[in-house]
């Protein structure tokens, strides 16, 4: 349900403005292309007005029409204005030497990623495989953190009231087998991760895909990232994968905050309102 605007602060907003970017929103990464009537059910709005905001967002580069089909996709436009905000940030330049060190034969790639609403997003990646296992991972990409191992080492050290307005965000939805899907046993988990020092997902997200995460804290010792590295389940056991980058992880969790803590600028992303 779309969230209504206090009516004190309604007269200082731009009304088309937000309906311009809920037409943006429209579009995910699982459904790239839509109709116009696709776009205007999703963005809350009546086909005539799709129709305008969806030319206009053609003519200005924003939106392209599929050659040959009725349907709109986002133009690679629409990336720069993520990666502006994205190049900005600290952490990225801090934390790229870092995760190189922790790629490696059996480590194909390392992470960092921030809390977005119920969603972790990636902030930097470092990766040298796992494509036979198709996954598509990259700066910008987006988990649920209910299910990441990213996202369950910022919340387990995050305070109750983010960690339920997380996890009550949206239906938890099993995305494996060994997804957990009940709010009460993930506050559990996120306990139990507190005192071990870091997250562990035994192929929470994705099938075949084992991770490692640790928080990076900043100067005022709040969660605003975790660093994760990530192998296949083939080949390793996930006792021998923790066993050998757990404290790794930590260490190197633990080296870019202090690296952050020097600058004092990095700001995390916030909770949707928050």
């Amino acid at each position: 349900m779309e969230e209504k605007p206090d009516p004190a602060e309604a007269k200082n907003l731009v009304q088309s403005l937000a309906k311009g970017f809920r037409i943006l929103e429209a579009f995910t990464s699982q459904e790239p292309e839509l109709t116009m009537a696709d776009v205007a059910r999703r963005a809350g709005v009546d086909n005539a007005t799709a129709f305008r905001f969806l030319n206009t967002l053609v003519a200005i580069g924003y939106v392209q029409r599929v050659e040959g089909t009725r349907k709109f996709r986002l133009s690679l436009k629409v990336l720069d204005l993520g990666f502006h905000a994205i190049a900005r940030s600290d952490l990225r330049a801090r934390a790229r030497p870092i995760l190189r060190g922790l790629v490696g034969e059996v480590n194909e790639a390392a992470s960092v990623g921030v809390l977005d609403g119920p969603e972790v997003m990636y902030a930097e990646r470092v990766q040298a495989g796992l494509t036979r296992l198709a996954v598509d991972i990259r700066i910008g990409s987006r988990v649920p953190a209910y299910s990441s191992a990213v996202g369950q080492a910022i919340l387990a050290w995050s305070d109750d009231d983010t960690r339920k307005e997380v996890l009550q965000a949206r239906p938890l939805k099993a995305l494996t087998a060994t997804t957990i899907t009940d709010v009460d046993t993930l506050l559990a988990r996120l306990d139990a991760i507190r005192k071990l020092g870091y997250a562990v997902s035994d192929q929470e997200t994705v099938s075949g895909l084992y991770v490692v995460a640790a928080p990076v804290f900043d100067q005022d010792g709040v969660p605003v990232a975790a660093l994760s590295v990530a192998a296949p389940a083939i080949r390793t056991t996930l006792k021998d994968f923790v066993d050998s980058t757990a404290q790794p992880v930590v260490q190197a969790a633990n080296e870019l905050s202090k690296a952050l803590a020097t600058i004092g600028s990095f700001a995390p992303h916030r909770l949707a309102g928050g």
